[in-house]
């Protein structure tokens, strides 16, 4: 029960977080490459379409049949959640707690104290799960990284939960 957290406070509707789940997500991020690689504006559906493009175009050209190098692929994105260092973004999160129109500073609670951020800047949070395929069970369940990196040799650990004020 130490790896589950909330989000309460200013919410209409309080989150229960268990990070455990999150390998299984997939909204994951792979934080080793993350924080490097050029941010590009992209639109979801426009990304969705090329994503169902490239899937119908490899069906054209090689059947329906999974082909050996598809069979390849899989094997190594399974071997790549074992042994992957990975992250999620906090925003959904948020959005999915409804926070109050007056509520305007997210509280991050830890052993060690409380950190206060705005609720714009809470929106780009990524929370760090994973680190080489494990969980974070010493000082986790999560690391706290502002979504620009900023914080990425340092991120806040030992969270316990989150507050909305």
């Amino acid at each position: 029960m130490e790896n589950i957290m909330s989000i309460s406070g200013k919410v209409k509707y309080p989150i229960t977080l268990e990070p455990g789940v999150w390998i299984f997500d997939d909204r994951r991020i792979d934080l080793t490459t993350y924080f490097s690689n050029k941010k590009e504006d992209s639109n979801s559906v426009e990304a969705y379409t090329k994503a169902v493009s490239k899937h119908w175009d490899r069906e054209i050209m090689e059947g329906a049949i999974f082909p050996p190098t598809l069979k390849t692929e899989k094997k190594f994105e399974k071997e790549k959640v074992l042994t992957g260092t990975f992250g999620i973004p906090f925003m959904p999160f948020l959005l999915n707690a409804e926070p109050a129109s007056d509520a305007s500073t997210l509280v991050v609670q830890t052993t060690n104290g409380e950190y206060e951020f705005t609720l714009e800047k809470a929106y780009g949070f990524i929370l760090g799960f994973s680190i080489n395929g494990k969980p974070l069970t010493s000082d986790g369940p999560v690391h706290v990284y502002n979504g620009d990196g900023t914080n990425q040799e340092n991120p806040i650990k030992n969270v316990t939960g989150f507050t909305l004020k």
